[in-house]
């Protein structure tokens, strides 16, 4: 992570290549590492994608799991010394949807808990809105609330890229 760089979002398509480049910015940094996980297992395959992102993780990291409670876990986690690799926004902004939380709400607590952290924080994100406009409200209504929270917590990162097809862009910092 560059010294400027305190808060990065890593945006994406699926497969992209954003998981992994996300971890390479935390694991450049000396600080001592949390992995922030928002993935819940409510079937195989997903329990097998998170065992394999287990896997790719060596000793030096910590697993806090944050699924719905992502800003609570920043304020309590992101002190000085330490680099939060937050995997993923969009996961995090579907279990809220599950859970009927108020997203604006929820949003607000995010962006006020980046704000006091002290540590550097990857976050890693879908971009979803480069598709076709969904068929069914509930899709609809995530994708617009998934471009929101991108949009809000890109102008509160120090920096973002994009991942496509595994190369990262700058596009801002």
């Amino acid at each position: 992570m560059s010294a400027q760089a305190r808060t990065t979002l890593v945006l994406g398509g699926a497969r992209s290549g954003k998981s992994r480049h996300a971890q390479a910015i935390a694991e450049a940094s000396a600080d001592r590492r949390i992995f922030v996980a928002t993935a819940q297992a409510f079937d195989g395959e997903m329990a097998e994608r998170i065992a394999m992102h287990q896997r790719d993780r060596d000793v030096s990291w910590r697993t806090i799991e944050a699924p719905v409670d992502l800003p609570g876990v920043i304020v309590a986690e992101a002190g000085s010394g330490r680099v939060l690799l937050v995997d993923c926004l969009t996961l995090w902004l579907s279990n809220l949807l599950l859970a009927e939380a108020d997203l604006e709400a929820a949003s607000d607590a995010l962006v006020g808990a980046i704000q006091r952290a002290e540590a550097n924080i990857v976050f890693v994100s879908n971009e979803v809105g480069f598709g076709i406009v969904p068929d069914n409200a509930l899709a609809r209504l995530f994708r617009d609330a998934a471009g929101r929270l991108n949009q809000r917590l890109a102008g509160v990162c120090d920096a973002v890229e994009l991942v496509v097809a595994g190369l990262p862009l700058r596009i801002k910092g």
